[in-house]
C-alpha cells in the first residue's frame, strides 16, 4: 500500500513525496489509519523503522491550517530527540502553513518565548524546560487535540514521569493520545490506564529484539588490554562511522582522548558537554567530519543518524534494554551493520542477561595475531570462540567472510 493510500492530505503527501518515500513502513502503516481515526496509540517497533512520521504525518493531516495555539504536544526525554523531531516535522509540514517550535534545557529562554508569542500549532519538548515555560505563563495547553509520549521508557529512567503527570493533567482530556515506549514496565502500564483512552497497541518485531541485518561479535579481554583492542579493531576493519559507547562521561572522554592521539577524527557526546557542543559533535558525526562518535547512553536512543556501520560496545551495559537500543544506531531501515562488544571477566553477568533479553548467543571471537594476556573468559564453555575478525565484508582483503582491511582514514 502507497502513502496515497492512507487518507493522507495533498500538503502531507507533497512533503512526503519531497522526502523520497514511496510505501509505508509496517508501523506507519498499521498506526496512521489509526491516528487518522482518532484513536489512542501505543507503539512499539524497532529502531530505525520510521517511527516519527508514524504519528507526525496523521496529525498533521487532522491539524488543517494554523492557529495560534498549541495544539500538538510531543514530549521528548532529551534535547537531541526532541531537535530531531523537530526537524522531521518540519520536513513533513513544509507544504502547508503549521508552524513548529522545539523547547529544551540548556540554552537561554529568549528565541523559545519568542517562537511561544508567534504562535505555534505543534510544539515538541522536554518536561522540565517545558514546566518552567508553564509555570511563567508564558504557555497554555489547553487546546491541544493530540499528545505524543515518546521514548516512554527513557523518560522513566531518568525521574521524568512525575514531571509528565504534571503536564498531561493540563490537556484536555478529549484529545488523541500516543505513546511510543521500546518496554513497558509497571510504572508505564499504570501512565497508560491513567492517560490514555482505550488504546491500540501496535507491535512490529519482537520486542527487545535487535533488528536481523545486524551481526553481534562479543571480544572477550583482559581488563588492561581493553584500549589496545579497542585500537587494534579499528585499524582492521574496514567502516564508515562508528559509534563507541562507554558507561561513564569521563570514560568516554578518556577513550575519546587516546583515539585521537592514534589520529582517529572523533567527536564527543554525553551530557556534561553544552548544548553547542553536543550539536557540533553530532551534526559533524553525521556530514562526516568526524568518523567515530564516543557517546554515552544518551545516544543509544532514537537519535537519527543514518548509514553509522559499526557500533562498538567499549563498555558492556549493565541493562540488556540498552544493549539493543544501542546497537540500533547501525543496520537501520534493514541496511547491514556490526556490533562489537569488549568483554572483560567482570561483564559475564551483564552479558549472561542480554544473551536471555535477545534470545541468542553472540559468538565470542579472538582477534588473530593481537598479544592477547590470558583471562579466563577463554575458557568459559561458551560457542562460537573464533579467531577471526569479526565484521561483515566491507572492502580490504577479507577471509572466512570476514573483512581484514585497515579502516578507511580520511
Amino acid at each position: 500500500m502507497s502513502f496515497s493510500a492512507l487518507g493522507l492530505s495533498p500538503q502531507v503527501l507533497e512533503g512526503v513525496k519531497a522526502m523520497g518515500w514511496t510505501d509505508p513502513t509496517p508501523i506507519q502503516l498499521r498506526a496512521i489509519p489509526l491516528l487518522l481515526s482518532g484513536r489512542d496509540v501505543i507503539g512499539s517497533a524497532q529502531t530505525g523503522t520510521g517511527k516519527t512520521a508514524a504519528f507526525a504525518l496523521p496529525i498533521l493531516t487532522k491539524l488543517g491550517a494554523h492557529q495560534h495555539k498549541p495544539r500538538v504536544l510531543i514530549l521528548e526525554p532529551t534535547r537531541e530527540l526532541a531537535a530531531q523531531v523537530e526537524t522531521a516535522f518540519r520536513d513533513y509540514e513544509r507544504f502547508t502553513d503549521l508552524r513548529v517550535a522545539v523547547i529544551y534545557g540548556g540554552v537561554g529562554y529568549g528565541k523559545q518565548r519568542d517562537a511561544l508569542r508567534d504562535g505555534v500549532d505543534i510544539l515538541v519538548a522536554t518536561p522540565g524546560r517545558l514546566l518552567d515555560h508553564m509555570g511563567e505563563g508564558a504557555i497554555k495547553l489547553d487546546a491541544i487535540e493530540f499528545l505524543v509520549l515518546d521514548e516512554a521508557d527513557r523518560m522513566l529512567d531518568m525521574g521524568f514521569l512525575p514531571d509528565v503527570r504534571r503536564i498531561v493533567e493540563k490537556c484536555p482530556k478529549q484529545r488523541t493520545s500516543a505513546l511510543f515506549s521500546a518496554t513497558i514496565p509497571i510504572q508505564i502500564e499504570t501512565l497508560i490506564q491513567w492517560a490514555m483512552n482505550k488504546p491500540e497497541t501496535i507491535e512490529i518485531g519482537a520486542r527487545g529484539r535487535p533488528v536481523d541485518s545486524v551481526k553481534h561479535v562479543l571480544y572477550p579481554v583482559n581488563s588492561e588490554q581493553k584500549t589496545d583492542l579497542l585500537l587494534e579493531l579499528l585499524q582492521r576493519v574496514d567502516y564508515h562511522s562508528v559509534i563507541i559507547f562507554c558507561r561513564t562521561k569521563h570514560g568516554a572522554d578518556r577513550a575519546a582522548a587516546t583515539l585521537k592521539r592514534a589520529n582517529h577524527s572523533v567527536a564527543v557526546l554525553h551530557s556534561n558537554r553544552t548544548q553547542r557542543e553536543r550539536e557540533d559533535a553530532l551534526q559533524g558525526f553525521r556530514d562526516g567530519k568526524f568518523e567515530v562518535l564516543v557517546a554515552t547512553d544518551i545516544a543509544a536512543r532514537g537519535l537519527d543518524i543514518a548509514n553509522v556501520s559499526h557500533v562498538v560496545n567499549y563498555d558492556v551495559p549493565q541493562h540488556p534494554e540498552d544493549y539493543v537500543h544501542r546497537i540500533g544506531r547501525t543496520g537501520r531501515a534493514e541496511q547491514s551493520g556490526d556490533a562489537f562488544t569488549l568483554m572483560v571477566a567482570e561483564d559475564a553477568n551483564h552479558v549472561r542477561s542480554i544473551e536471555r533479553f535477545i534470545s541468542k548467543t553472540i559468538e565470542r571471537v579472538k582477534l588473530e595475531n593481537f598479544p592477547y594476556k590470558y583471562t579466563a573468559l577463554f575458557d568459559d564453555g561458551k560457542p562460537g570462540m573464533g579467531t577471526l575478525a569479526g565484521a561483515r565484508v566491507r572492502g580490504g582483503r577479507t577471509r572466512g567472510g570476514y573483512s581484514f582491511g585497515m579502516a578507511r582514514r580520511r
